[in-house]
Order: C-alpha cells, then sequence, then structure tokens
C-alpha cells in the first residue's frame, strides 16, 4: 500500500489482526448462506434457531442484544420463522406482556438440517488447518474475545 501524507488510514491497515478477523468472518458467512440455502435458510435463521434452542424462552430483546442486531431485524426473523412453524412465542408466565421464543419440532428439525451443513464447513476448515491449529486457533479467537472484552 502506498502510503501519501493525506492517506486516510495508517500504514499497513490492510495487515491488521482485525482486518483478517473481518475477511474470514466473510468468507466463513458467505459460504455459510451458499450451503444453507438449498435448505430454504439463510445463516440468520440458523443463527437465530440455535440462540432459542440454546436458551429456550429468550424473548426478541434478549435475542437482539445477543446477536448485535436491531429489535426490528429479530422481530422480522422472528415473524418468518414463526409463518413457517420453527419457532413460536409463549407468554412469560410473571410478565405478560413479554413474549418468550421457543423451537417447534419444525423448528428442531430445520436447525438438524442446518446444524449438519454447519458441522461439515467445520470439518472442511478444521482439516485444512489440522487438529493442533485448529485447537490453537480456537484459543486465539478466545483470547481476542477477551482482550475485547476487557479493552
Amino acid at each position: 500500500m502506498t502510503r501519501h501524507d493525506d492517506d486516510p488510514v495508517g500504514p499497513n491497515a490492510l495487515d491488521r489482526v482485525t482486518w483478517a478477523l473481518r475477511r474470514a468472518e466473510l468468507a466463513v458467512q458467505t459460504l455459510k448462506e451458499q450451503r444453507l440455502r438449498p435448505l430454504g435458510m439463510a445463516a440468520a435463521h440458523y443463527t437465530l434457531l440455535i440462540s432459542v434452542h440454546a436458551e429456550p424462552g429468550l424473548t426478541g430483546a434478549e435475542l437482539a442484544r445477543r446477536l448485535n442486531v436491531t429489535p426490528q431485524a429479530i422481530a422480522s426473523l422472528v415473524a418468518r420463522l414463526e409463518s413457517r412453524g420453527q419457532l413460536e412465542r409463549r407468554e412469560h408466565p410473571r410478565h405478560r406482556h413479554v413474549q418468550e421464543l421457543h423451537l417447534t419440532d419444525a423448528g428442531r428439525e430445520a436447525l438438524r438440517a442446518g446444524d449438519a451443513v454447519i458441522a461439515d464447513i467445520e470439518r472442511h476448515i478444521a482439516e485444512s488447518l489440522g487438529t493442533d491449529e485448529t485447537a490453537r486457533l480456537r484459543a486465539l479467537l478466545d483470547q481476542v474475545n477477551k482482550a475485547v472484552r476487557d479493552a
């Protein structure tokens, strides 16, 4: 990268760890979208389904915070998955105006199918890196996560 005095970025900006993380994230996200599409599923659907599976009873607002998206985006996804019969809203036992999200049997089946696709992508990455490097990458990513939280 040629540097000029008026460059809007620092030297080697495209060699930064944060840029490498973003490129890897985009590559993985693109592959997920391609591989999930034949199932009629987007990566965002898989993410929502697995999040509700991991924590049944989450509200839309809680999901939005956890997934770092707007409540409107979650509401749209929830409506789409609910219309497919994969997700259902249930009244909160103590707060009638709050609705909890739960997977239906169809939602669990969709998640099962989607997770097989994601597991295959994971296997491909792990085979490419090897066992030791995969474990090292996971540990490094956990360290990055902690460093960012502590910043």
